[in-house]
């Protein structure tokens, strides 16, 4: 049924939650003890003994290359602290930025110092989320080095293994088959030399011809100039490449005259080029343009700077983690870097290290002078598109060779403050991995999708065909569990009133908009998420058409945090973009919903909104989805199916695990000692 008062909240009603008690414990048949108290007494006294001894090895023994595991949904650091505990009040104090890399930390728009709020385990153990990956605890930030090697998918990972904010930076490393279910392994990479003391940062790799990997990475020296370096495993023989060695000459390269010491950073995974030369290129800036420096290389040992730069844009500042790479103008297959030819777009993207954001634009490579020159200057990298119009930043391609695509990875950094982080005892996480195609249709746009593998995670799904949603209203879709769900919907406007609704003069902006609350003839209309059942707290995704001058019809997509939660240290953004929307074309948005991380594609996936969401109600049970349509002139008629997602399976690694040498004392006892303490309580009396 239809609510009448889609956008007015009241108060939430209390949900009902009842349980029976188990009985108290107590003999059954009330017999007396019949058995030998010898017996007894020494069973009792044995499994005292082997209690200690299980206490003892599990405080105590460490098994090889093993990381503390914990659970997923509720992680054992957060079990620990009582629910009444405040968290230290962290005063602003800037990340990275003294350090020469973008800033780090989340600042609340007009807070100078955020006022805590009072979040308790139950909350932020929701946060967690169950299919994205992140570390087990502490902070991360930028991907690195993404690779696909002898039948796994390498992950590494800007991490602090300290703390749950930025800094002490290294490289984590996790490993995959699919990019679902994840290993994780020992660290990487660590801060152990002069010229990476003070941070093992962005990097990215290099496949050989020959199949050997090379790893260029940026390092703050031990003086904070930012320097790049060369890594290779250890042994390549190694499918999971455990180990690694630093170049004995590093660093292979410093800032060249007229950068920035600490403008240095970030160095791509290189290509191939017909003068039998590897290539890469490095961001920087020069006073507020933007600039991408290119440097050829033999060995990766030895560098030759190319005169000028491979694009640069005035106005745009320091350029952050630069992917260049080709795609197919006529073909759906991704395409490695190397790759070159009449049928080949170029991508340059740079992350805005005065925004945090990534853009992206389409261009033409000329590889004899190593520059790249735009399709579009209205639409230049830091001026145009963008990858994602939410959280999403330092984000970085590689191609996978396995199945032929080329696939992105994106920092999503959080929207809440460092107190509730450090009280959860985590901070961000990674993206869906993407496939990236060139949009055919448009020629304007990337095409952005959640990785095929995703759809492994689908269980049961729910249809809702043809769903007349009247303006001014909100109808409930029963999906049950609404925190982990894979969502695809189309929606068609009523064509009659489309031709009919009176043209307006008025820009409209998702930003400026004043979000999903105000109406307009054609819109807004969409999904509400992670909401709660009186609307309390709500997430709107959604679509707003306008009818301007000359009958021309604008759609806009957008998301609404402002309703998102209660919470008052938390960002809550109104964000998105003009979409293109093809002629006959339906309006149509997949969104993938994980606890504390919503993703949504629109249009195939033209245009992309990541938002963090922080509820305190639309939680757990709680969570709510609906289809909601705020226009004032036209109803909208909604194709739904909704699939409940599983979690992923992400846990440690122990190397030694499969083997016979593994079952030690220690796994001995942790098997046999939880069925002796069964025998002993209920066979004993």
């Amino acid at each position: 049924m239809a609510d009448p008062r889609p956008f007015l909240p009241s108060d939430p009603n209390t949900l009902p939650c009842t349980y029976t008690p188990l009985p108290n414990g107590a003999n059954p048949d009330g017999a007396p003890e019949t058995r030998k108290r010898h017996l007894k007494e020494l069973l009792a006294i044995f499994s005292g003994l082997l209690m200690v001894s299980l206490l003892v090895v599990i405080i105590s023994g460490k098994e090889p290359n093993s990381h503390n595991a914990s659970n997923k949904h509720e992680p054992l650091f957060l079990a620990k602290q009582p629910h009444t505990a405040s968290p230290q009040k962290l005063r602003p104090v800037s990340r990275g930025v003294p350090a020469g890399v973008s800033e780090k930390m989340n600042r609340l728009a007009g807070d100078v110092e955020a006022p805590v709020f009072p979040w308790n385990n139950s909350m932020l153990s929701w946060q967690r989320t169950a299919f994205h990956f992140q570390p087990e605890k502490n902070w991360m930030n930028d991907p690195n080095g993404p690779l696909f090697y002898k039948g796994w998918y390498h992950f590494f990972y800007q991490y602090n293994p300290n703390k749950a904010v930025w800094g002490d930076i290294v490289w984590g490393h996790a490993v995959s088959k699919d990019l679902i279910h994840w290993l994780h392994l020992p660290l990487a990479m660590v801060a152990d030399q002069w010229y990476d003391i003070n941070g093992v940062w962005t990097g990215s790799a290099t496949i050989l011809p020959d199949g050997k990997i090379v790893m260029l990475y940026t390092g703050s020296t031990n003086e904070s100039v930012q320097v790049q370096n060369l890594a290779y495993p250890a042994d390549h023989s190694d499918p999971l490449l455990l180990n690694w060695v630093k170049y004995s000459g590093n660093p292979v390269l410093v800032p060249p005259p007229g950068i920035g010491y600490k403008d240095f950073r970030d160095p791509t995974t290189a290509w191939f080029t017909s003068q039998g030369k590897w290539r890469i290129t490095i961001g920087s800036k020069l006073n507020k343009t933007g600039i991408s420096l290119v440097y050829d290389t033999k060995d990766f040992k030895t560098y030759e700077l190319l005169n000028g730069v491979l694009h640069a844009v005035p106005g745009t500042g320091m350029w952050e983690c630069v992917d260049f790479y080709p795609v197919s103008k006529t073909s759906d297959k991704g395409l490695d870097t190397s790759v070159n030819g009449p049928d080949v777009k170029h991508v340059v993207k740079a992350s805005l290290d005065d925004d945090r954001n990534d853009y992206y634009a389409f261009g033409t490579y000329d590889e004899k002078t190593g520059k790249w020159v735009p399709d579009n200057q209205k639409i230049d990298v830091g001026i145009g598109i963008r990858y994602d119009y939410g959280k999403f930043y330092a984000s970085k391609t590689f191609y996978d060779q396995n199945k032929g695509r080329r696939v992105l990875w994106g920092w999503i950094g959080e929207s809440d403050s460092e107190n509730a982080d450090v009280q959860k005892g985590w901070a961000s996480l990674q993206g869906i991995p993407r496939t990236v195609l060139f949009d055919q249709k448009t020629g304007s746009n990337l095409l952005q999708w959640p990785v095929e593998e995703i759809e492994t995670l689908r269980l049961s799904s729910k249809d809702f065909n043809k769903v007349e949603v009247k303006a001014g209203s909100v109808v409930p879709l029963q999906v049950g569990p609404a925190t982990q769900l894979d969502i695809v919907a189309e929606f068609e406007l009523d064509k009659k009133v489309l031709e009919s609704v009176a043209e307006s003069n008025e820009a409209f902006s998702c930003n400026t908009s004043g979000g999903a609350a105000k109406r307009g003839a054609l819109g807004p209309f969409g999904l509400l998420v992670l909401a709660d059942e009186s609307l309390t707290e709500q997430t709107p995704v959604y679509f707003y058409v306008a009818k301007g001058p000359g009958g021309i019809v604008d759609t806009f997509f957008c998301a609404d945090q402002t309703r998102s939660s209660v919470a008052n240290d938390v960002r809550k953004e109104i964000t998105g973009s003009y979409i293109p929307v093809l002629k006959d074309e339906k309006l149509s948005v997949r969104i993938l919903v994980d606890h504390s991380i919503v993703e949504s594609f629109a249009q195939g996936g033209r245009t992309t909104i990541t938002n963090r969401i922080y509820p305190t109600k639309a939680i757990y049970g709680a969570a709510r989805l609906f289809v909601f349509n705020n226009a004032t002139e036209t109803s909208v008629t909604a194709s739904i199916k909704v699939w409940q997602l599983n979690s992923a399976f992400i846990r440690p690694y122990y190397q030694d695990e499969t083997s016979l040498a593994s079952f030690n004392h220690v796994t001995f006892i942790k098997l046999i000692a939880p069925f002796f303490i069964f025998f002993t309580l209920f066979f004993v009396r």
